[in-house]
């Protein structure tokens, strides 16, 4: 399967290839989304009011909570687009953050199980997520948070963990 151009937070080797990359699904935005949506809406609301009715402190007023609507709105989404997961042929990516980033990696050799859940609001709307268990350790390492189609995530994870361990059993 082809994917986009390498995202520049990691660097993959020749004979590694992409598998399955998404970001979180868009539920993850959650009610912040629609409420800084309203609040802009109102903002402007209150603004064109005011210019109307030539109200002087209105049309500043609604300006300020119109902002305030976008900031909350536009914070928001660039968290949830700054959000990656990423399986390759070799290695399982997690990427988080705006300014500074946090990112998680795991070479598919050290996963020792994965599981899947999905709440009945996640199987109604597309969505669950995938935890990884790596050799030596009950808890666990990573998940993928509200993954949109997470069996098919789930199958392209459990198609490479096959194929590692096929490669390895062979040495």
């Amino acid at each position: 399967m082809a994917f986009g151009s390498t995202p520049d937070w990691f660097h993959i080797s020749e004979d590694e290839t992409i598998v399955w990359e998404s970001r979180p699904h868009p539920i993850t935005m959650g009610a912040t989304l629609p409420i800084g949506a309203g609040i802009a809406v109102a903002g402007l609301l209150i603004a064109v009011w005011g210019l109307r009715d030539g109200v002087g402190i209105l049309p500043l007023l609604g300006g300020v909570v119109l902002l305030v609507g976008v900031a909350v709105t536009f914070a928001r989404y660039l968290v949830w687009t700054n959000t990656r997961y990423v399986i390759t042929s070799t290695e399982l990516y997690k990427k988080r953050g705006i300014v500074s980033r946090d990112v998680t990696q795991f070479r598919l050799e050290r996963v020792q199980n994965t599981s899947l859940s999905q709440s009945g609001l996640g199987r109604l709307l597309g969505y669950g997520d995938l935890t990884v268990y790596t050799a030596g350790s009950g808890e666990p390492e990573l998940t993928f948070e509200r993954v949109p189609q997470p069996a098919v995530a789930s199958s392209r994870l459990s198609d490479q963990l096959e194929a590692v361990s096929t490669d390895e059993s062979v040495l």
